[in-house]
């Protein structure tokens, strides 16, 4: 085992989750970066239209990003606490059944996708402005579907055995190069939606070989040395049990954007899918930091459960939900305050900064409440606790914002539809809040220590 994963059960809990946190924050930060510099230029390289086909084109992209998430959490869980229980021998078996896993299963909705194009993205809200747009920019997208995916899922692995450095670079990497070639490939070279699609391919492909050669070098707990082509149909049930919170709260996400998109087709046209484009790309950027907490929890967690360091895990529980709760709070603040300067950042179209500042500040009004959320679905994750984080990822999403995005609109217009986010998000968390409490204590053989 290497000196990264020996450390999850060493060292200081405030200055392992600042070690872990502030490199998945770094990451994420610039990823967040990432989708923002993305929707500018595609914003006044392309115009509205190509933001609106950027927010269509979003459930293809989130369906790939929660089968990696599936794989690499799932995976990164049953790693994490083999390590704490020194058992290496696992540790390897899982990490090789996840490479496979995520080869096979992207190659696979790709070519689907594929097939299926043209009624997905009339299904997904398109409007006929919009649809050949969302269409050039997926067929790109499509090519680098194995790239994303791996690049994502074995992130989660990293983090797993205790080296977020690897991982924020990862993320910085790729981030940086499609954020240098999307003006050249949209604007320099005149390719408009598809240029920045063939920048986000190829920042992709350079994020996962760089990955690849991390896992080669002998640096990582974990070795590619044996590995074979063979499915454990059990393990594999395993991570996906671990994991299927995460796909199910992004395949949501997907739902949610069909949802929605729908809605404000009906409700405010092609400009109000264009706000709900842009408002979307804020708050993911605002959330972007306590998903950094939550990964940095996670591998502590995972690790000391293992190891049955309880109270170890505690103290990282209650200081990763301080810390996210902070950061709502900011997120907040800034959103309701500056709205207008946010949105001027995408577009300068004054209807586009009106409708996408009216959105973002209706969108984020329960903001305070998701640091907690997301923190309280990471923790069951990391201890294996799949059928509680599947309630808790269900309940946001599923149960609650899509009824009231199909509801509220019939009362409210295009009110109604912004007016569902922080609604569901209220309920969420009063449901995590209870889980949290009843199942607190029976987490732990040793109850007292709580």
């Amino acid at each position: 085992m290497k000196e990264q994963s020996k450390r999850l059960g060493e060292d200081k809990i405030g200055s392992l989750m600042w070690r872990l946190s502030v490199p998945a924050f770094i990451g994420m930060f610039v990823m967040g970066m990432y989708n923002i510099v993305d929707t500018i230029f595609v914003a006044r390289g392309v115009g509205s239209l190509g933001v609106a086909a950027l927010s269509i084109a979003f459930p293809v992209q989130m369906i790939m990003m929660a089968m990696a998430a599936m794989f690499g959490i799932g995976g990164a869980s049953i790693i994490s606490r083999a390590l704490g229980a020194g058992k290496q021998e696992e540790a390897n078996r899982v990490y090789h059944q996840v490479v496979w896993l995520v080869i096979i299963s992207s190659l696979v909705l790709a070519i689907i996708t594929f097939i299926f194009l043209d009624p997905l993205v009339t299904m997904f809200g398109a409007t006929p402005e919009i649809h050949q747009y969302a269409k050039d920019f997926l067929q790109i997208l499509l090519l680098g579907s194995v790239f994303q995916t791996f690049a994502m899922a074995m992130n989660n692995i990293v983090r797993s055995e205790g080296n977020a450095k690897i991982a924020m670079l990862t993320m910085i990497i790729s981030a940086v190069l499609n954020m240098i070639l999307n003006p050249i490939f949209i604007m320099g070279l005149d390719m408009g939606i598809r240029g920045s699609a063939f920048a986000t391919l190829i920042a992709q492909a350079v994020g996962a070989i760089w990955l690849l050669l991390y896992f080669l070098s002998g640096k990582s707990s974990l070795t590619l040395k044996g590995i074979r082509f063979h499915i454990d149909w059990k393990l594999s049930g395993s991570i996906v049990a671990i994991g299927f919170p995460s796909f199910i709260m992004m395949s949501a996400g997907s739902i949610v954007s069909i949802s929605v998109n729908w809605m404000l087709n009906i409700h405010g046209g092609t400009m109000a899918i264009a706000a709900y484009g842009v408002a979307n790309r804020i708050a993911s950027f605002m959330i972007m930091p306590i998903n950094g907490v939550t990964q940095g929890m996670q591998p502590i967690v995972g690790f000391n459960y293992g190891s049955r360091e309880y109270k170890r895990v505690v103290k990282a529980v209650k200081l990763s939900i301080v810390a996210a709760t902070a950061m709502s709070l900011i997120a907040f603040a800034v959103v309701e305050l500056f709205p207008d300067l946010l949105v001027s950042v995408f577009t300068t179209d004054q209807q586009l900064l009106r409708d996408g500042a009216h959105a973002v500040q209706i969108v984020l009004l329960a903001a305070p409440t998701i640091g907690f959320q997301i923190v309280c679905g990471g923790l069951y994750q990391a201890l294996g606790r799949a059928r509680i984080s599947f309630v808790i990822s269900l309940m946001r999403q599923i149960i609650c914002l899509i009824p009231l995005l199909l509801i509220l609109p019939n009362f409210w217009g295009l009110d109604g539809v912004w007016y569902a986010f922080p609604l569901a998000d209220v309920a969420a968390f009063t449901v995590c809040l209870i889980i949290m409490l009843r199942t607190w204590r029976g987490l732990f053989k040793n109850p007292e220590m709580v």
